[in-house]
């Protein structure tokens, strides 16, 4: 072999540091940004780069601000089993719901509890108790609503959850209210939120029934919208109906914007999770389609990650116009600058670091928890994203 030049050194040695730092970002805090934000034509000009350094396969033509880094505040290595959702009273106490023991858990200066446990849950598969929502007036009616995997079928209930002098809490008996959401081994959705309307709010999967997402009388693949009752609200798109919108393989987060536009995250199939902009009525075309192929009648998402090894993304969370993530297979957190109806380049935090992330919620407090999914046994990462 021939004696290098010193240009061609230089040049090798430049290209081995930028290999160097790019992997480094990918593994640390340090942010990346594989996803796509997707444009309604498929055609329009492509922005943003890949973590490789490569143009990513689509972006929005806005260019909101990049998010800030999350800096970790703490870990909380509570001993947690397969946490689902996370939501918090108004001291500040998390209220947290395990898939397969059924249990619901405080956590409380550092500590876990176990306050009860839901009856009438089958765990399996994706199956178990999943979404935890608080009453709207949980000051004064003390409601905790649950969505939930039966024997037969998938069904939100509600328990009054009520604390005593000594600031002990306590799970009164399960109320189911709604039901006949289909069930199977995965595609159970799951996730449950009330809006700034005061309805309850709850993204179902397709059950591994293909047919269902494209009825509307079929509750699953739905944006489903209730009354704090179980009743459809008034003033859903197809009348007394449930459903809010269709068209969807299995929701798992729910946000609201600062302007109360609706925002959810979608799993793929092997390919295309979404982040879709929710609109009454709307088809977002599934099993049709996926992600953002401009077809006529049907609403591209927002952002299409095309490869659920980068994402599958469940719990949402939309703090000061980013919208966070946890993403399960993906490993990472990621953060999509929204603005208005449009949405930015996704960049991707702590990847590999933390292991699966299932739900991402925000605390009085201003802070962002991040719950774990690893089984071994499971923590809650408390990020600082504000100012």
């Amino acid at each position: 072999m021939g004696r290098r030049s010193p240009e061609r050194r230089d040049r090798l040695m430049r290209a081995s540091a930028l290999v160097l730092l790019l992997s480094l970002t990918g593994c640390t805090g340090s942010p990346s940004s594989p996803g796509t934000a997707a444009t309604p034509n498929a055609s329009a000009t492509q922005e943003g780069t890949t973590a490789s350094g490569t143009s990513a396969p689509g972006s929005s033509q806005t260019t909101p601000a990049s998010p800030r880094i999350p800096e970790v505040a703490q870990k909380l290595d509570v001993g947690l089993q397969l946490p689902w959702s996370v939501v918090f009273l108004p001291n500040g106490t998390a209220v947290v719901s395990e898939r397969d023991s059924a249990q619901v858990k405080s956590i409380r200066n550092g500590e876990a509890t176990t306050i009860g446990e839901v009856s009438g849950v089958d765990p399996g598969g994706e199956g178990g108790l999943l979404g935890l929502a608080l009453s709207p007036d949980f000051a004064t009616d003390r409601w905790l609503y649950a969505y939930f995997t039966s024997p037969s079928d998938n069904r939100i209930a509600r328990m009054k959850l009520t604390e005593d002098s000594g600031g002990q809490l306590a799970l009164g008996e399960a109320e189911v209210i709604f039901s006949g959401m289909s069930k199977a081994s995965t595609h159970n959705g799951g996730r449950i939120r009330f809006g700034p309307d005061g309805f309850l709010y709850v993204g179902t999967g397709d059950s591994q029934r293909r047919e269902q997402p494209q009825d509307t009388n079929a509750l699953g693949g739905k944006i489903l919208r209730l009354t704090a009752e179980g009743r459809p609200a008034p003033g859903n798109p197809f009348g007394d109906n449930p459903v809010y919108s269709y068209g969807h393989r299995n929701v798992q987060g729910l946000a609201w914007d600062s302007d109360g536009r609706l925002w959810a995250s979608e799993f793929g199939p092997d390919v295309d999770d979404e982040l879709n902009l929710i609109t009454p009525g709307g088809n977002y075309g599934w099993p049709t389609v996926t992600g953002a192929p401009g077809r006529s009648g049907l609403i591209d998402a927002k952002v299409v990650w095309p490869s659920t090894s980068d994402a599958s993304p469940s719990g949402l969370e939309i703090v000061d116009g980013i919208a966070y993530t946890g993403a399960l297979r993906g490993q990472r957190l990621w953060a999509v600058p929204l603005e208005g109806e449009n949405a930015g380049t996704p960049v991707a935090y702590f990847t590999g670091q933390y292991g699966r992330l299932r739900d991402v919620a925000r605390a009085p407090d201003g802070t962002l928890w991040v719950i774990s999914n690893n089984r071994n046994p499971d923590f809650a990462v408390i990020l600082k994203v504000g100012p």
